[in-house]
């Protein structure tokens, strides 16, 4: 009889799992782990909703597992250490990994490799639909502008989706702590794991994504960003099956898969893009806390920027469109470091992904891949054409929704202003020029 362990990290899924297909098709029995790791809070990831929703994902992959013969085993403490110590009390013959771009993904990987030797295998393209570095220039490592790596990307070759396994036999008596529980801090969260992922694509037919993505009223985006992130959803699969679809709206969609995969190429390649400038900025940046925490709180006087960051604390999540303007606001508006900004979206969003949110962050900054450091995105010129009648405002700024039409977004005209709604931070003026990009210059979709 062979043994298998699957480590679990972020492709809590049976569908396309390229771990575990190798571990079932070469061993007689498969030990599903997962290790709660305080390394993981110590590094501040462990936000309060993504913690939530971990928990969810794997109860869900626990009963996914126990329906086809198996269980999901938890340990608690070091990973490397719990995974070798799991192996060793099995006496596996290999254990398997999705390999991982970030650098504690990357330092995770290199302690199994010294713990495990040649019983380590590692798998790659399992959180992606094209690996980190299967596509690159012939002269670098990785790519640093989109439009030629989409056009590498669609050349590449992607494998066949693979099958869930149908059985599985895990031994008994193997011991194991609790399934994880934590609370989040949002008032409501997606609801979690593969099963609740795969019913949320098919509910989702996105034939108007490509006109509605942007439309922050219309809320026209797909939702999935927390179960890629988490890999509920296979990014691989996913991009067949809008490919089957087709249409100008899943044409669209692939589009920002590919995005996703570009920013975690560039991580892969560069891990101090998380928190240095990939590219050097010159001057320094305005410090002001007071205007910080206006931002965070949702208190600047710019109605569309306070609607997105009242959804975010409120919620979790906020549409794409509204992590740009917000975030620009911040970067570009008040020339304050996109450093603390995008910690503070990674302490809220369920779907937090350290590669789409710190390279978007440094796009939106202009220390990033973007070809036009200088953009900045006016959230009046941003707040006409993606909420031109102030329905998104209205729902998140309520204090505002009896102003009419257009008004909501220049409250400082309106002689109906509530006393309660501050002043803008700056003037109005002084927010930036009008965006006179193509929508496809930017990453748009809920990858941010």
């Amino acid at each position: 009889m062979t043994l298998a362990v699957v480590l679990f990290t972020q492709d809590l899924r049976l569908h396309d799992n390229p771990a575990l297909h190798a571990a079932r098709a070469g061993a007689d029995q498969v030990v599903p782990l997962f290790v709660t790791d305080p390394a993981v809070a110590a590094a501040g990831f462990a936000a309060p909703n993504r913690a939530a929703f971990l928990a969810g994902c794997l109860a869900d992959l626990d009963a996914a597992l126990r329906r086809a013969g198996g269980r999901l085993l938890v340990r608690e403490g070091d990973t490397a250490e719990q995974t070798a110590k799991l192996a060793a009390e099995t006496g596996a013959a290999s254990v398997h990994v999705a390999a991982g771009v970030s650098g504690y993904a990357r330092r995770r990987e290199q302690r199994l490799r010294r713990a495990l030797g040649d019983r380590l295998r590692v798998h790659e393209g399992s959180l992606t639909a094209v690996p980190p570095g299967a596509v690159h220039p012939a002269d670098r490592d990785h790519y640093a502008v989109f439009t030629p790596y989409h056009r590498a990307w669609q050349q590449a070759r992607r494998r066949t989706p693979l099958p869930p396994p149908r059985t599985l036999h895990t031994p008994e008596g193997l011991r194991g702590a609790p399934l994880p529980a934590a609370t989040p801090t949002a008032r409501s969260l997606p609801a979690p794991g593969e099963g609740a992922a795969r019913r949320a694509w098919q509910h989702w037919h996105g034939d108007r994504y490509a006109d509605l993505h942007d439309d922050l009223a219309a809320d026209g985006t797909s939702h999935l960003s927390p179960y890629l992130h988490f890999g509920c959803l296979s990014a691989n699969e996913l991009a067949r099956l809008a490919e089957r679809r087709g249409g100008p709206g899943a044409e669209a969609f692939v589009r920002q898969l590919v995005w996703r995969d570009f920013h975690h190429q560039v991580l892969a390649a560069r891990p101090a893009a998380a928190h240095a400038d990939y590219r050097p900025r010159k001057g320094g940046w305005h410090r002001d806390a007071r205007e910080f925490e206006a931002w965070r709180e949702g208190r600047t006087g710019f109605p569309i920027v306070d609607a997105g960051m009242r959804q975010l604390a409120e919620t979790g999540w906020m549409p794409n469109r509204a992590r740009l303007l917000t975030a620009s606001f911040l970067a570009k508006s008040l020339r304050q470091d996109w450093r603390p900004g995008a910690a503070h979206f990674l302490h809220h969003l369920v779907d937090g992904d350290l590669a789409n949110n710190q390279l978007n962050w440094q796009w939106v900054a202009g220390t990033g891949t973007d070809t036009r450091p200088n953009r900045v995105l006016n959230p009046l010129a941003q707040a006409d054409r993606h909420d031109p009648e102030g329905a998104y405002v209205r729902r998140w700024v309520p204090e505002l929704a009896h102003l009419p039409g257009r008004e909501i977004h220049r409250p400082w005209r309106s002689p109906h202003r509530p006393a309660g709604y501050p002043d803008p931070l700056i003037a109005p003026d002084a927010t930036g020029h009008r965006l006179r990009a193509s929508r496809h210059d930017a990453p748009a979709d809920t990858l941010f």
